[in-house]
């Protein structure tokens, strides 16, 4: 009778994890499926572009269930589609979900000549984790034929819908928001560490002759370590044993991966003078974290980067929520030659809105002297003024809201 009943525990067991693993694929909704429907229905190509495993595939898969699928990572069907470009579209008279389609590029100019044809919306639907080398190819075959929706990691908002639990900051941003990182029993750094090595290394080697990978990765940690920083080549270069030229080019793959953005400046300068060098940002606290060798969420909490990995992940929230709605970024940050500094300035036509970030827990009237002085320079273009910060409580203090990090879906850049 033990026997019996222990097995009867065991697919008991068995089936709760499983009906919990299928929950969690279920619960996790995409904000950015709104605006695939929409695009869809305006555009007969639709991109989704986005770094590897930020969920682009099941996604479209699962969006556009009526479509046959086809992974153009696979070597059989990469070739069919470049040898014998007509056949291989003739082959889906209905259109296709076109994975990585960034591998087969002479496929472009034939969709054009198909779907000018065809003249449906939403015919075909394509993804690419390499942005640059996408876009341009769209950009020169697909121009006004196609709508682009950028599909970044987990946005703090679509975790909250799903139930997942966020009330621990450090632990959250020690983690990421890979979606791999919640539908499978790995822990964060092992998984960091394969990515890099699997995902980033072999984008780099298709995008650049990087003939050493050793120098490439220090090149990475040191990014890592001026996250929140203003961008200077020469320095990165100088560190990492490089040249300037290499430096850029460089950068310009970590952007082209989604693994790093650059955060403008503000152009006005409200008769003061403004430092012209972009911010350097990490798209994911938890890549960044690995790449700082930050083992556990507790080394996190007492970290000196904290404070700008803080930033970046707040920043990086609002973008996921200008492109997953399909917009472009609004976001910038103002700073002028004598210290004076927003972290975050959203432009919504005239009117400018600006945001601080503070990582601490306890408001303080520090938090404000920032926003104090950019308000009186910018006068009646100034919109509301907020302040993003790590503790709980919502307040509102001589007119800036304060909002609590875990509110901060509820701020549309």
């Amino acid at each position: 009778m033990y026997i019996c009943n222990q097995k009867l525990l065991q697919i008991v067991n068995c089936i709760d994890n499983l009906q919990k693993s299928a929950k969690i694929k279920i619960m996790i909704k995409r904000q950015a499926a709104h605006t695939l429907a929409s695009l869809s229905r305006g555009f007969p190509v639709v991109t989704v572009t986005g770094p590897r495993q930020s969920g682009k595939t099941t996604l479209v898969r699962d969006f556009f269930s009526d479509k046959p699928y086809v992974s153009l990572e696979e070597l059989d069907q990469r070739e069919y589609a470049t040898t014998d470009p007509r056949g291989f579209l003739a082959s889906y008279p209905d259109g296709a979900v076109l994975d990585e389609v960034q591998n087969c590029p002479e496929l472009f100019s034939y969709i054009q000549g198909t779907v000018d044809k065809d003249k449906r919306c939403g015919l075909f639907i394509l993804t690419g984790s390499q942005q640059f080398g996408l876009l341009s190819r769209i950009t020169q075959s697909l121009a006004g034929r196609a709508g682009f929706v950028h599909l970044l990691p987990f946005a703090l908002s679509e975790l909250q819908e799903a139930g997942r639990k966020t009330t621990s900051l450090d632990s959250l941003l020690f983690s990421g928001l890979y979606p791999p990182l919640y539908d499978r029993d790995v822990k964060p750094p092992t998984w960091h560490a394969n990515y890099i090595l699997t995902y980033l290394e072999r984008d780099v080697r298709q995008m650049v002759n990087v003939r050493d990978l050793t120098t490439f990765q220090r090149f990475l940690k040191m990014c890592a370590a001026r996250n929140g920083q203003l961008l200077n080549l020469s320095s990165l270069a100088n560190d990492c044993g490089i040249t300037h030229n290499t430096a850029k080019a460089w950068i310009s793959i970590l952007e082209a991966s989604y693994i790093v953005f650059l955060l403008t400046p503000h152009h006005k300068n409200f008769g003061k003078r403004l430092v012209k060098s972009p911010k350097l940002y990490f798209h994911d606290t938890g890549l960044a974290a690995y790449l700082l060798g930050i083992q556990n969420a507790e080394q996190f909490s007492i970290h000196s980067m904290r404070g700008a990995l803080f930033e970046g992940f707040v920043i990086s929230q609002l973008l996921k929520s200008r492109y997953n709605r399909g917009l472009a970024s609004n976001l910038c940050f103002w700073r002028d030659s004598t210290g004076n500094e927003i972290d975050l300035i959203m432009e919504k036509g005239e009117k400018l809105e600006p945001l601080e970030i503070k990582s601490g827990q306890t408001i303080t009237r520090d938090y404000f002297k920032g926003i104090d002085k950019w308000l009186v320079f910018a006068g009646e273009t100034a919109g509301p003024a907020r302040i993003v910060y790590g503790g709980k409580e919502t307040q509102l203090r001589t007119g800036v809201e304060v909002i609590p990090w875990q509110a901060i879906g509820k701020i549309l850049p």
